[in-house]
Order: structure tokens, then sequence, then C-alpha cells
């Protein structure tokens, strides 16, 4: 797997991550989701890619569903690791955001993206806002397939680490 020099990393990527802790409970169709959401969390650290807000949110949200103790999975060393080494990430990966009502001033303007989970509109907000766009690594969030195309049409990236898997859940929930 190849990532950019620049990442933004959803909630879900450690999330899964965190599941080949125990290779026995990953449920059937996500064994090579968990494995790629392993190998980007790896190429994130490893080459200090990431993206952050200013603020704290994304990582407020990482420590809320993920161990900082840094244990017992990837995703937990993932956060473990910003936990130490966020204020030592080159200042351009810490991106300002202005609150806005549930969103931020920094959130797109598109008709078809105004209804998207507020929870999620920090990631959208951090890509937006920086200046060289960085994709977005989403693991199993579906909704995020469905606005897929919207989101490229203003400019945000997404990379699905899981494509089959979240394809396949769209089309079970939406359509």
């Amino acid at each position: 797997m190849k990532l950019p020099k620049l990442t933004v990393v959803d909630t879900n990527v450690p999330k899964i991550a965190n599941l080949s802790s125990d290779p026995d409970k990953i449920p059937d169709g996500l064994i090579d989701c968990v494995s790629n959401c392993v190998e980007a969390i790896d190429l994130v650290v490893k080459n200090e890619s990431l993206v952050l807000d200013e603020g704290d949110e994304i990582f407020e949200e990482y420590r809320r569903q993920l161990s900082l103790s840094g244990q017992p999975g990837i995703g937990d060393s993932f956060i473990r690791w910003i936990h130490d080494y966020r204020y030592k990430l080159p200042e351009s990966s810490r991106v300002p955001l202005t609150k806005s009502g549930d969103s931020y001033r920094e959130f797109p303007i598109h008709p078809d993206l105004c209804n998207f989970d507020p929870s999620d509109r920090k990631f959208i907000a951090v890509a937006n806002a920086h200046p060289e766009k960085p994709p977005i690594l989403q693991a199993t969030d579906s909704k995020w397939w469905g606005l897929k195309n919207e989101l490229e049409e203003v400019g945000i990236k997404v990379v699905f680490l899981c494509p089959n898997y979240v394809e396949i859940k769209y089309k079970q929930k939406f359509r």
C-alpha cells in the first residue's frame, strides 16, 4: 500500500485495526479490511503523515474510542503515538478549525453535503482547510461511500481502505 505524504484518518480506521489483536473475533468479510487498516496505521506513523486540527477535536474523538494506554491493539498504539508526538509533527500538520453551529466554516459548501453527519465533519473540514487537501482514510462508514462523488466535486479525496465491504454495506442500507 502506498499513501500520500499527508493524510487525515477517520476514527474507524484505528478502531478496525484494533481487531487484529484478536484474529478469532474478526467478523466475516473484514479480514482484508483489518489488514488494510493495520497497514495504513503503520504507514501513517512511520511516515509521520497525519494531519489533525489545532483544537484537538479529532484527537479527543480518538481518545474517547481508543485506549490511551497504547494497548492492546494497533489503533490503541496509534492514539498513544499521537498523544506523545502530535506537537512534534510539522506545524503544517495542525490545521485551525472554526466552529459554526454543528459544523465548521472550513466544511465545503455543496447541497448534497448539508446533511453530512456532524460528528464526521471535522475530518472533512481539516482536509479542506489544509493547503494540500490531504485525503481522508476511511474504513467502514458506508455513508461516506454514498457521498464520495460529492466530496470529490469539492476537492476532498477519500481513500476507502475497505472498498468492497463499504460498497456492499452501502447498498444494503441505502438502496
